[in-house]
């Protein structure tokens, strides 16, 4: 009996957790965020806060709460100490710088390091451009991926619930497939039970022909011998009759010719002295061959009570059988049958004993409900992100711009400036670059502290979802959270899922699930189904059972070999009687000379005593030609006769000693088997009723069986449930959160590299731009001598410089 097997959906996909080469920035963040929060997940404070045991305005729980984010309110300081302090400072320097203080004075003094000290000033800003220019196109990629994972991530989540649902859709299918799969075992029964000549007739059949048959071929076999052994006694006998009766009249023949030659001879006188015709007369004696007449008659006997007739009858009788059982039982197959129906009556019940489905209906419902609202809100979230990748853009293109005006500042100041040039001969191109730079630290003191505004803004939501959500969740401490008794009552599985004394928890559902579990280890339904009991067909296989039992089969019962058979073949077992024929003499005598004296020889002779003696010549010669003619008439009629008779005399001394063996043999075979048809022919019939009674109701077994292996081992294999709660941390951790955690972390880097942009920036655009004033030249052997082109002193007061 084959049984299907239970096959899994297909699904879509799973979404890749790659970060799409951002790998190593992720790295960087989350390296960043274990320093600022190396606290473990708070299970204790969050349980109760939501259990209300912890009064949210004690001043202890703030505390606690201060505690566990003191990392992150030691860098909202910084940011806040920045975000006051950067655009203060700036205002300060810029009026310091207005009063000509602050290297406002567009004064340089010339020194011998001073080309060094530029360059080195270059090379350092230029590195923290570098540093800029890799943090801001590292922000532009985050904030694009950000609307990728948007984008991605209601696709994904549609996927995601569409495998939800084909996995939820297909657990009702394969309780289907299992209970359907009764046919399997129902038609194998119905067609045992049509069939149930050749399954129990045949069998019986079998079991009784196993002994009985052998004893019939033991008879036919010597029934056989008897048949060849009779024909040749019959040879024999006719044989030896012929021979005998071709003897006699050889022997007439050769007294007349003998006495003839005689009386010639004697009318010859001396002169035919040598001839001697006193061996003229037949040499062997064939009257030795023994009689087989009595042998005929025992065989003839034997044959007279017709053994064959009886022996086809016996092989008839088994052979009707499997037509006779099947004739027998057809009122017990009937009622089977209708058995059988009952047991597909029950088993189409069977789906609504598992509760689960309907909770697993309302689950799927509701997936459905959750996808379709989220589509609804696609259109908006997709509007305010595009809001928001604008607003992305726009960060990006602020430090962008002071990384142009950088760059611009340096391509101009090192390109335009000839350091043989006196300062306040500088180019426009030297002096374009260095105002370049101031341009690049003026706006690094507008916008560095609204985008540390803003980064902080972020960094405390994507920083606090990453430590709060994703890290608990990824190492299993979040589901842990969930699953504490009492906390979360409408995420009680055993509720949602009608689950009676169960204690199955969002983890060990996970856990079990990404190991594409079955639902029945998954959710312990052993704990609340009892399979033995849905699958209770006992009842109707115990109906079937006792109905097939009252199979009542008489196979009949027949004769092998009546007694007048058994007598005449103990007839033919005697050692001592008729066929103990011997054959030796017999045989002796046939390899002699059917006569004593060569009438070859005898002929010559007389023909050569014809032409000796003319005056019986003639005579002689008549009597030399009647010997030849003798010679012919013997050479034509008993070669072949003795042949034939040697021949069936080889053959029954072969044959006849197998008689009394297959005589005894078949006897005792017979008397075993008519012992045994009997003493076991209802044992027989009632053992192999019972075999195929268990082969019918064992069909339900082994269905059962299966059906039970199948319901522990395969159906529901939960892993698409753990690919659901999978997929949403892809989307939302590695995918949004990730995504956004990148573009603050690339724009807080570049914020904080603008303070040493700042620096470096005003600090090299006095090497580029032009001078107001010469430095003074000072020599070893003179005194120092000032310069100056321009008015030396000038009052105080407030003006624009360029």
């Amino acid at each position: 009996m084959s049984l299907p097997n239970i096959t899994q959906p297909d699904y879509h996909p799973l979404p890749s957790p790659s970060a799409g080469g951002l790998q190593g920035l992720f790295n960087m963040v989350h390296s960043f965020l274990g320093v600022v929060q190396p606290n473990d997940f708070p299970t204790d404070f969050l349980t109760r806060l939501i259990n209300h045991s912890a009064v949210i305005t004690n001043p202890e729980v703030y505390k606690e709460a201060l505690r566990y984010e003191t990392g992150f309110l030691v860098c909202a300081v910084i940011g806040l100490l920045f975000v006051i302090f950067v655009p203060l400072v700036g205002l300060f320097f810029c009026c310091c710088r207005c009063c000509g203080q602050c290297g406002g004075s567009m004064y340089q003094k010339q020194t011998k390091n001073m080309n060094c000290k530029r360059k080195a000033l270059f090379a350092s800003l230029l590195a923290v451009t570098i540093i800029l220019l890799a943090g801001v196109i590292c922000a532009f990629v985050s904030n694009q991926r950000v609307t990728q994972s948007v984008d991605r991530g209601f696709r994904t989540l549609n996927n995601t619930m569409d495998n939800l649902n084909v996995y939820l859709n297909s657990i009702p299918q394969e309780i289907n497939v299992l209970v359907d799969s009764i046919s399997v075992p129902l038609d194998e029964a119905n067609k045992s039970l049509i069939d149930i000549g050749d399954n129990l007739g045949e069998k019986i059949k079998a079991h009784l022909g196993e002994q009985v048959y052998r004893a019939l071929n033991s008879a036919e076999q010597l029934l056989r011998v008897t048949s060849n052994v009779e024909q040749e006694l019959y040879t024999v006998n006719n044989s030896a009759s012929t021979l005998q009766n071709l003897q006699k009249e050889l022997d007439v023949k050769l007294t007349t010719v003998r006495d003839n030659i005689n009386k010639t001879l004697t009318d010859c006188g001396s002169s035919c002295g040598d001839v001697s015709v006193s061996n003229l007369k037949p040499g062997a004696n064939l009257s030795t061959v023994p009689d087989v007449k009595e042998a005929l008659k025992l065989i003839n006997n034997l044959k007279s009570t017709d053994p064959n007739a009886t022996i086809v009858k016996a092989r008839k009788t088994l052979d009707d059988i499997p037509q006779k059982v099947s004739n027998q039982t057809k009122k017990v197959v009937s009622d089977a049958q209708g058995q059988l129906q009952r047991v597909k009556d029950q088993t189409d019940n069977i789906p609504g004993t598992f509760s689960i489905l309907n909770a697993l209906g309302n689950a799927s419902q509701f997936m459905n409900d959750l996808t379709k609202k989220a589509n609804e809100y696609e259109p908006i979230v997709a509007t305010f992100d595009g809001y928001r990748w604008i607003i992305g853009i726009c960060l990006c293109c602020l430090v962008l711009l002071i990384i142009v005006f950088n760059m611009l500042g340096l391509l101009f100041g090192a390109l335009g400036l000839d350091p043989k040039v006196m300062p306040i001969y500088r180019g426009c191109a030297s002096h374009s670059g260095g105002n370049f730079l101031m341009t690049s630290a003026g706006f690094s003191f507008i916008f560095g502290w609204l985008l540390m505004l803003l980064v902080g803004l972020i960094f405390f939501i994507g920083g606090n979802t990453y430590t709060l959500v994703c890290q608990p969740w990824a190492n299993g401490r979040l589901l842990e959270f969930l699953d504490t008794p009492k906390l979360f009552p409408d995420l009680n599985l055993t509720r949602m899922l009608q689950l009676n004394n169960s204690n199955v928890t969002l983890s060990s559902l996970y856990n079990n699930c990404q190991s594409n579990q079955p639902l029945w280890s998954s959710l312990h339904m052993d704990d609340f189904i009892h399979l033995d009991k849905i699958f209770n067909l006992s009842e109707y296989t115990g109906d079937i059972d006792s109905t097939l039992n009252k199979i009542n089969v008489s196979v009949g019962s027949t004769e092998l070999l009546n007694e007048n058979q058994k007598k005449h073949m103990w007839d033919l077992s005697k050692e001592d009687g008729p066929l103990h024929l011997d054959f030796a003499a017999a045989q002796k005598q046939l390899n002699q000379n059917m006569i004593k004296l060569d009438l070859s020889t005898l002929e010559k002779q007389l023909r050569d005593l014809a032409q000796k003696t003319p005056a019986v010549r003639k005579e002689l010669e008549d009597e030399a030609n009647e010997l030849q003619q003798i010679q012919t008439w013997v050479n034509d009629n008993f070669p072949p006769k003795i042949r034939t008779l040697n021949s069936s005399i080889q053959r029954l001394q072969k044959n006849l000693p197998q008689i009394p063996v297959l005589v005894n043999s078949t006897l005792l075979q017979m008397e075993e088997a008519q012992t045994f048809m009997k003493v076991q022919t209802e044992e027989v019939i009632k053992n192999e009723t019972s075999a195929f009674v268990n082969s019918v109701v064992g069909f339900f077994e082994k269905y059962l069986d299966w059906a039970k292996s199948m319901i522990t081992g395969e159906v529901g294999r939960c892993g698409p449930a753990a690919w659901v709660l999978d997929s949403v941390n892809t989307i939302f951790c590695n995918y949004l959160v990730d995504s956004a955690n990148a573009f603050w972390f690339s724009l807080g880097w570049c914020t904080v590299f603008l303070l040493p942009n700042i620096i470096l920036a005003v600090r090299l655009a006095k090497f580029y731009r032009r001078m107001f004033m010469d430095d003074f030249y000072e020599d070893d052997d003179t005194e120092p001598m000032e310069l100056s082109r321009q008015s030396m002193f000038k009052m105080p007061r407030a003006e624009l410089r360029d």
